[in-house]
């Protein structure tokens, strides 16, 4: 996060049309709302409008647009926000109409992860997706640049004409290729290493859920306790989209039945497609998961919404048919909200699970951590099965393996070799079946 002396709050306007399709639309303006300030903006004040449908031309009505424009010049907003994305047309009509900066839900998002983006690959998809969506809004962007005083590039250039959009429009679109490129590369670079721990038979398990819904405080609180003391802590703050990278750790509970676990990005409402195609390798770490937690904030009244984006974007990454745990998350600060008629404080003090795979936990303080990594070992290692071995003592390779990828509950020497009692594997039941005892 930027050091505080260096941030500099832009006032800004919300603006929303609510054409009754989304039965959300309050919620999706104070979240619009929560973006802005996630993106270091000061909201200046907020215009809603009740229409039958969006006008094509300036997205809202024209008097309402020179209420806009009026109301803007009294709050003294720098810039003007509206909370559905905006075609290049109508970015340009608003600028024009309004004469300021003129966003989108998409372009607040964007700006978001471009601030938190620390590694190389988060930097390069963010770039990515925001030269996508740059590229058909180039007329109107010069527009927004001239009128913050021509900063910033090539697209500064107050009137310029068809060849320097042209000229733009080329760099624009070589730069995205170059980038391709090299998060092919880095895509590679990832499956490799999924793939090395996929021939490690270590179940792979994925938090996944809205953002600032408690993944990364899930996964700190098992790291501390069963990460060895030699693995770090990912990022972990209340805000919007905390952390962009994916986190793998693995998680040693004792009883020889690791897991590797995974944080991922989080989800929104009206995720931009261009965020998800520029992150698409890395949220398709959960495609390969055997197991996904999903993270829901259930202090929250909105979060049954939230279950239903998470669901929605785990279906467009493929991953919809994947097991899944839900925890109930921050259950400490439910004050019983509508939807909440499941909960009891009994549930969340004993981190009970019921037969549906659902679990109950605060992770800030730690309650139901313990039982949800228990809950995990029971669903990644339910194809195991007890077998006892006897092996001669001529293929000790044989014993090695099972002590470390099996559980072994007893070990005796005897004449013939090791006799073994162990959980293991199915398939590793069946491969070293001509040693089976019983």
């Amino acid at each position: 996060m930027r050091a505080e002396e260096e941030i500099v709050y832009t006032r800004v306007l919300l603006v929303g049309v609510d054409t009754g399709e989304d039965p959300d639309f309050e919620h999706s303006m104070e979240e619009l709302k929560s973006l802005a300030e996630a993106a270091y903006k000061q909201v200046a004040g907020i215009i809603v409008q009740r229409m039958e449908k969006v006008n094509k031309s300036l997205y809202i009505g024209t008097g309402k647009a020179a209420e806009v424009k009026e109301y803007a010049g009294q709050c003294e907003a720098q810039e003007v926000v509206f909370d559905n994305a905006l075609s290049p047309s109508q970015v340009r009509n608003l600028g024009r109409e309004l004469d300021l900066v003129v966003l989108d839900r998409t372009n607040l998002i964007l700006d978001i992860f471009s601030i938190r983006a620390k590694t190389r690959e988060a930097k390069l998809q963010v770039e990515a997706a925001s030269l996508q969506y740059m590229l058909p809004r180039l007329v109107g962007m010069r527009e927004n640049l001239s009128r913050q005083g021509g900063t910033g590039g090539s697209m500064s250039n107050k009137g310029a004409g068809e060849t320097k959009l042209e000229l733009d429009r080329r760099k624009i679109e070589h730069r995205i290729s170059m980038l391709k490129k090299e998060l092919e590369t880095v895509a590679q670079n990832r499956e490799t290493t999924r793939k090395k721990r996929s021939r490690s038979r270590i179940p792979q398990v994925a938090l996944v859920g809205y953002t600032n819904a408690g993944k990364s405080t899930i996964m700190n609180q098992l790291v501390d306790r069963y990460g060895g003391g030699e693995q770090k802590n990912v990022l972990e703050k209340d805000m919007l989209f905390a952390t962009l990278e994916t986190n793998v750790r693995s998680i040693h509970t004792g009883d020889n039945r690791p897991f590797f676990l995974t944080d991922t990005v989080g989800f929104i409402h009206k995720l931009p497609h261009g965020l998800v195609q520029a992150f698409r390798s890395t949220l398709e770490e959960v495609k390969y998961a055997d197991l996904i937690v999903e993270v829901v904030d259930f202090s929250d009244e909105h979060f049954r919404q939230h279950m239903e984006v998470t669901e929605e974007t785990l279906k467009e990454l493929g991953a919809g048919d994947i097991p899944r745990i839900v925890a109930y998350n921050k259950c400490d600060k439910a004050e019983g909200h509508a939807g909440a008629e499941d909960y009891s404080e009994e549930k969340l003090h004993s981190g009970a699970a019921g037969q549906d795979r659902r679990i109950y936990i605060a992770a800030r303080l730690g309650n139901g951590i313990e039982e949800l990594a228990e809950l995990i070992k029971e669903c990644v290692y339910a194809d195991r099965v007890e077998a006892e071995f006897l092996i001669p003592y001529d293929n000790g390779g044989v014993v090695a393996y099972l002590m470390e990828n099996a559980t072994v509950s007893a070990r005796e020497y005897q004449e013939e070799g090791v006799r073994l009692r162990a959980s293991c594997h199915r398939s590793d039941a069946e491969k070293y079946g001509g040693y089976r005892v019983c």
